[in-house]
């Protein structure tokens, strides 16, 4: 029985962590991967004390700082569930293993959103991605396609116009980034906007070959060739572990309050998967150690 577990290892989650082991509580992580989706920014300019630092690098920082503490961390696991169980909670994961905890803390962030639309599944991984900042630099001198017309989408403009030949911005909207990533990219040679275009189908065998867009404004279709295409619609929220026991907005994320409850007593969340405004390295930093503070307080009072 762990007194807190710990599930996510993004910022929130090691933040969490560390004040954990600051509380010496017995406490567990669990989570797919380290760094979550930090992993794929190339710049980060905004996180306090760095001027300027990579996305991956940032991570490795904090996995540094979490591993000098003695966690039990346990990586390459996905819970598929979490429940209450007598004075607890029980948290599966797809493996089968099963863990006890007194607190839990839901810090599983948000992952990409899929366009469904035909080929795309097929073709992942063969010219279909969600990364531009991972996988840009294997497109080089292709013709390749953006989809979305948010930041994600722009930053990921930015990032794939200093290897591929032509780049196609594709856009069911228009423009919603903020403006400073718009102007950054609206003078690339190599670039097309096509906004208020729907994306139809990916269009491919082995590979990606070409992408099926149609106008909104004159309903006509047309194939842009292209070798790949980089899915930039937005996230959601990682939040089907507690569907059915923590309250959800509309949109999928975790309702919690300024203390990160969740209504269910002794079930926190914290970072991207809540409802909490503002998606931001340095908010899932702050809100995964408060987390856990409000965490530390509920198990004081159940231990008086």
């Amino acid at each position: 029985m762990y007194e807190a577990i710990i599930v996510g290892g993004g910022p929130a989650g090691m933040a969490a962590a560390v004040y954990a082991a600051r509380k010496m509580l017995k406490s567990l992580l669990i989570t797919k991967d380290i760094g979550g989706q930090v992993n794929q920014t190339a710049a980060v300019e905004n996180y306090m004390g760095y001027q300027f630092i990579q996305g991956p690098e940032l991570m490795a920082k904090f996995e540094e700082q979490m591993r000098r503490f003695p966690i039990d961390i346990q990586t390459g696991k996905v819970v598929r569930s979490v429940s209450s169980s007598g004075k607890g909670f029980e948290v599966t994961t797809d493996q089968g293993d099963v863990y006890h905890g007194k607190a839990v803390i839901i810090a599983t962030g948000k992952r990409s959103r899929q366009l469904n639309v035909p080929g795309e599944k097929a073709l992942v991984g063969r010219g279909v991605t969600y990364c531009a900042i991972c996988d840009g630099p294997l497109f080089q001198q292709m013709t390749v396609a953006v989809i979305g017309g948010g930041n994600s989408a722009l930053e990921a403009v930015n990032d794939v116009i200093k290897y591929a030949e032509q780049v196609y911005l594709v856009s069911l909207t228009p423009l919603t980034a903020d403006s400073i990533l718009i102007e950054k990219a609206r003078n690339a040679p190599n670039l097309t906007v096509l906004t208020e275009y729907q994306t139809l189908e990916i269009i491919g065998a082995d590979r990606v070959q070409g992408i099926k867009v149609k106008s909104l404004k004159t309903q006509e279709a047309k194939v842009l060739a292209v070798q790949g295409v980089f899915v930039e619609i937005g996230l959601v929220p990682n939040s089907d572990l507690v569907r059915g026991l923590a309250p959800l907005n509309e949109a999928g994320e975790v309702v919690v309050n300024c203390a990160n409850e969740t209504g269910v007593p002794g079930l926190y969340a914290a970072g991207d998967v809540t409802a909490v405004p503002e998606k931001q390295i340095v908010v899932a930093a702050g809100e995964g150690s408060k987390a856990l503070l409000q965490a530390d307080r509920y198990l004081q009072r159940l231990r008086s």
